[in-house]
């Protein structure tokens, strides 16, 4: 007879792990089930965004930020660095310590609130049972009142660009590269491609990002996404747009590509390749054909407003379902979900989910972009306001970018705050917190912001939307 739980979740990632936390919070018997494995063969929680994801590439990220420094920021505070140098071996290992530190974390974390872990392949059956099929093809059977179906998402493959992770690479491969390529070639300028290509050109890579859409950054702001252009650019990376990729092929230890763009045909060769064209929901495997669930024409679960999959216990979440594949985003459904399950309110607000690409500079931004509410005819009123005039900025040496907020114009409530610059990754949490609590831009504008920071560019900007800034012109 299979083992009996309250709750099982499908899934360890970002969505996955903290569902089940939450749920053995709430006195749930819980398990989770997860397949991922480590570098040393090992079962690793935490899913793509914490092996292969979001905590790895903010490792290098950061490494790579350090070493460029050197060059390019120290020098203007008088401090001189010569023949600097990486050791990539470090570099690489400080990443995989990092994810090491994290994916045990939660292992912790799971025998702390007594989350059953069990390794292998979650397939859910009919009447909330769950098969395991084990690295090694052993098989179990476990059943629950409730079932969590968190299995995530996985990088989209072009059909001439396979992935061998030697010469193509996935974002996976791209956090394990043994020698900085002297080429480095990105198919997609969304964040993944963005991030990692200013990793690989920090350190010295001729990185050229090839961008099928016309225009940069069309899920942002159009005035936050030029910024953002011009400064890439001048980090140099050469960013092709209306470039579609046709042919990729592996010749002398290079990847041989051929584009089109409006001025006709190109060929590129680049010593290594990564391809990042999006995500796709990972449904593969994951449901018998008799449980009742159902699967949208891109492969995603089908839920309510609840996370509701309309077979009765059987939820989903994360990047498996509708919404922005972000890793907190699914986060907060993961502990939504937990609640309703217990019977409590669970809460998430789709439309004040922060997006933030981790580039230098940083972008971040919630609610609707300016395009957005002129396509809907929503009336609103527009505040700016620069780094370079917080003071805050121009002593660190990254006055660029700047803080835009959008207001409705007759009621003035928070419609859309975007950000480009220093540490907007951070301060965009302000404008998230107004947001739900359905604050106005009067409202920033009134609180007091310490002096000298960087929030100041966020207070300003506010001000600004009723041309009332202090520090410069309206």
């Amino acid at each position: 007879m299979s083992e009996k739980f309250d709750v099982i979740v499908i899934g360890a990632g970002p969505a996955g792990y903290v569902a089940a936390i939450r749920a053995a919070q709430l006195g749930l018997k819980t398990a989770c089930v997860d397949a991922f494995v480590g570098k040393d063969g090992k079962q690793a929680l935490g899913g793509t965004c914490l092996n292969v994801g979001c905590i790895p590439s903010k490792a290098l990220l950061d490494s790579s930020k350090q070493f460029y420094n050197l060059s390019h920021n120290l020098p203007a505070h008088g401090i001189s660095v010569e023949n600097a140098k990486v050791d990539l071996g470090t570099f690489i290992g400080r990443k995989d310590k990092i994810v090491k530190q994290f994916t045990g974390g939660i292992g912790q974390l799971f025998k702390a609130n007594k989350v059953t872990a069990f390794f292998g392949k979650g397939k859910l059956l009919k009447g909330n049972n769950v098969e395991i099929t084990g690295n090694d093809g052993s098989k179990q059977t476990i059943s629950a009142t409730n079932v969590i179906l968190a299995s995530g998402s996985v990088p989209i493959e072009l059909p001439f660009a396979k992935f061998d992770n030697k010469y193509i690479l996935d974002n996976a491969g791209a956090l394990d590269i043994n020698e900085v390529p002297k080429r480095l070639g990105v198919i997609g300028a969304g964040v993944i491609g963005l991030e990692l290509g200013s990793v690989w050109r920090r350190l010295g890579s001729e990185v050229t990002v090839l961008e099928a859409l016309p225009d940069f950054l069309g899920v942002a702001d159009a005035d936050i996404a030029k910024i953002a252009l011009k400064e890439f650019t001048k980090l140099g990376l050469d960013i092709k747009l209306g470039a579609k990729l046709s042919k990729a092929e592996i010749k002398n230890n290079t990847v041989a590509l051929t584009y089109e763009d409006k001025d006709g045909k190109h060929e590129l060769t680049v010593d290594k390749l990564l391809v990042a064209v999006g995500r796709r929901a990972y449904t593969d495997g994951l449901l018998a054909d008799d449980t009742g669930v159902k699967v949208d024409e891109r492969g995603r679960i089908v839920v309510d407003e609840h996370n509701h999959t309309g077979v009765d216990g059987v939820w989903a979440i994360g990047d498996a379902v509708r919404g922005p594949m972000l890793a907190h985003k699914g986060s907060e459904e993961g502990v939504a979900v937990a609640e309703w399950i217990a019977g409590k309110a669970g809460h998430v607000n789709l439309d004040t989910v922060p997006w933030v690409i981790y580039t230098e500079p940083e972008i971040a931004w919630a609610g609707k972009t300016e395009k957005q509410l002129k396509d809907e005819g929503v009336p609103y009123k527009v505040g700016t306001f620069p780094f370079a005039a917080i003071g805050r900025a121009v002593a660190m040496n990254e006055a660029i970018g700047q803080v835009k907020v959008i207001a409705h114009a007759e009621t003035d409530r928070l419609l859309g705050v975007h950000m480009v610059g220093p540490g907007v990754s951070e301060l965009i949490a302000e404008a998230v917190v107004a947001m739900e609590f359905k604050g106005s831009a009067e409202d920033l504008a009134r609180i007091v912001h310490a002096h000298p920071t960087l929030s100041e560019a966020v207070h300003e900007a506010a001000l600004s939307v009723d041309k009332r800034a202090i520090h410069k012109g309206n």
